[in-house]
């Protein structure tokens, strides 16, 4: 291992806002988010965050909400929990953990918004379990974020974002609020103040559409 992933891992394991293994907060931490943060602020996750950019954008224009960005790479998420520090933002934190124990981490309902940004889209049907918008994935979001709450869905991926809307389609627990193949000719592009993952600033620079859900659970 180089000697630059090895001072991330140290540097996360000083920093507060990152909650990771060995940490005692890692295992105590489910339905005590508010109390980390310190406020009754609404909680938005994103999964899957990567170096989180997407997540110290949405906290440095809503500051009166928490959030938390989550992927199971320590180097990744450490880019993300040293913007939030060195810009001053206490509403970041980002918890190192794998997404299928997301009900590990969060209480029922603690959850207000959820975003789904650029997933692996798992193609082979052999790995539809494996896609965070299978109804295995679908069925945790609908415990974990509180009724009325919001879950967001972008992806470049055609295939995915067809699978994800017919399964979406098929839930009654569900409503869908927003739906487009092509999130910036729609009316919704302002939204989301130009915000972007390092992954969606890739794909549109090759000329994909991006692709948006959002819906509600009921």
């Amino acid at each position: 291992m180089g000697r630059k992933k090895l001072e991330r891992f140290r540097q996360n394991e000083e920093n507060r806002n990152v909650v990771q293994p060995g940490k005692d907060l890692y295992e105590k931490i489910k339905g005590c988010w508010n109390d980390f943060f310190g406020n009754d602020h609404p909680i938005t996750v994103e999964l899957a965050c990567g170096r989180g950019e997407f997540t110290v954008g949405l906290a440095r224009n809503y500051p009166n909400r928490n959030f938390i960005g989550m992927d199971i790479k320590g180097s990744r998420i450490w880019k993300g929990s040293t913007m939030a520090i060195q810009e001053n933002l206490p509403n970041v934190a980002f918890l190192r953990g794998q997404i299928e124990r997301l009900e590990d981490f969060f209480g029922e309902g603690e959850i207000s918004e959820l975003w789904i940004t650029f997933p692996d889209p798992r193609p082979k049907d052999r790995d539809e379990k494996r896609r965070l918008t299978s109804p295995r994935f679908l069925e945790m979001y609908e415990k974990l974020v509180r009724k009325e709450g919001v879950v967001h869905f972008k992806t470049d991926n055609t295939g995915l974002y067809e699978y994800t809307r017919e399964i979406l389609c098929e839930r009654t627990e569900v409503e869908l609020l927003k739906d487009t193949d092509d999130f910036y000719a729609s009316a919704w592009r302002d939204e989301h103040l130009g915000i972007k993952t390092r992954y969606e600033k890739m794909f549109s620079e090759k000329g994909e559409t991006i692709k948006y859900i959002c819906f509600s659970v009921r």
